[in-house]
């Protein structure tokens, strides 16, 4: 049975830094990706990383976001610098297996705010 299970979501000032984590058990995982989604809005996604490190990033988060994975302990990392009230949301994990499924974690609260 495929788990993901994330953390480091939390309240951080306007500027500051939080890594978020995303452990995965169960399954093999071929593509990982965060998604966010804040109050009133859509869910969308944030960045994906696939099985050989191929990256991709929202616009919006480009050059303040790293996305890594640690491939060995099935975890996915987010890395979020520069953080802006908008990025104010719900951050959710998404992997899909080799076989094709997808699957989402529960979601971790990230809150940009003075």
């Amino acid at each position: 049975q495929v788990q993901l299970v994330e953390s480091g979501g939390g309240l951080v000032q306007p500027g500051g830094s939080l890594r978020l984590s995303c452990a995965a058990s169960g399954g093999l995982f071929n593509t990982m990706g965060w998604y966010r989604q804040a109050p009133g809005k859509q869910r969308e996604l944030v960045s994906a990383i696939s099985s050989d490190g191929s990256t991709n990033y929202a616009d919006s988060v480009k050059g303040r976001f790293t996305i890594s994975r640690d491939n060995a302990k099935n975890t996915m990392y987010l890395q979020m610098n520069n953080l802006k009230p908008e990025d104010t949301a719900v951050y959710y994990c998404r992997t899909y297996t080799f076989l094709g499924s997808a699957y989402w974690g529960q979601g971790t609260q990230v809150t940009v705010s003075s």
